[in-house]
């Protein structure tokens, strides 16, 4: 069986869109997946299936629907690639000065080169961005809230969502002690 990483994109943020992570394991097990674990609020979860990526992430959207009442766009990423997403990682997250910090934007897919260079176009002395793929690496020298990079991010015009490297890291091993 494959261990997936699942990213609810915008729930539990700001008082909307809530959903207990209780409720939402309850749910993903309903669905027949398998060892499910949550982390945090923020919509991450864990799990093993043996279904295809593709239909696996629709299917979830539409019980999250069902169950919720919530249109929760879901990307989903194999425990594999979370592995090789934090090592080809373009920059250094050790010894960032305080109130600097990583983040990654999963996105559901890759973007079209056209738009990866438009938003590259876009130059700050206060943030970096590199695209790799269908992952968004961000350093933000001044956090999330005043962040002009993450509005380039929608010329990209792909769904995506938001993790801190802290976060990133936490879900890459707690699918690795899923795996032993």
């Amino acid at each position: 069986m494959t261990i997936y990483i699942a990213l609810l994109r915008g729930i539990n943020v700001g008082g909307h869109n809530k959903i207990k992570m209780a409720d939402l394991k309850s749910l993903l097990e309903s669905m027949g997946l398998n060892r499910v674990k949550t982390y945090i609020q923020s919509g991450n979860v864990l799990f093993e299936s043996d279904e295809p990526e593709d239909l696996l992430r629709e299917r979830i959207e539409q019980e999250i629907i069902g169950g919720f009442g919530l249109s929760v766009p879901v990307i989903l990423r194999k425990a594999m690639e979370f592995e090789q997403i934090i090592k080809v990682c373009p920059f250094k997250a050790e010894n960032l000065p305080e109130g600097e910090s990583l983040h990654i934007s999963f996105l559901a897919e890759a973007p079209s080169q056209d738009a990866i260079s438009h938003v590259l176009t876009y130059k700050s002395d206060i943030e970096e961005c590199e695209i790799k793929g269908k992952e968004v690496y961000l350093i933000l020298r001044q956090g999330v809230r005043n962040s002009k990079v993450l509005i380039q991010l929608q010329k990209l015009e792909v769904q995506g969502t938001l993790r801190n490297w802290k976060t990133v890291n936490k879900l890459a091993e707690l699918a690795k002690v899923l795996r032993d």
